[in-house]
């Protein structure tokens, strides 16, 4: 999974003061893809990974609640998981 310098990197995140905020939201991001791929344990596969990244960095750029432009789904994020999702039976 992802670290916090990893993910510092995809941010353009080049100082300290938020990394306790940025563990934070790479754990959220982790474990809200393991809720959509209905999953135990996250697969250890780069798609999983950057999935995880792009979820962080949507939750760190759009931290606010109240936003001046419209949220919006990005297709890519479940395109990039849908080969790991586990299907109810």
């Amino acid at each position: 999974m992802p670290t916090l310098s990893q993910a510092k990197a995809h941010l353009r995140v080049d100082h300290t003061d938020e990394d306790t905020l940025i563990e934070g939201l790479i754990d959220a991001a982790q474990q809200t893809v393991l809720l959509y791929l209905n999953v135990e344990t996250l697969p250890t596969a780069a798609p999983v990974d950057i999935a995880v990244l792009m979820l962080t960095a949507a939750l760190y750029e759009q931290r606010e609640s109240v936003v001046d432009r419209p949220l919006s789904d990005n297709h890519l994020y479940s395109r990039l998981l849908a080969p790991y999702r586990a299907m109810e039976a």
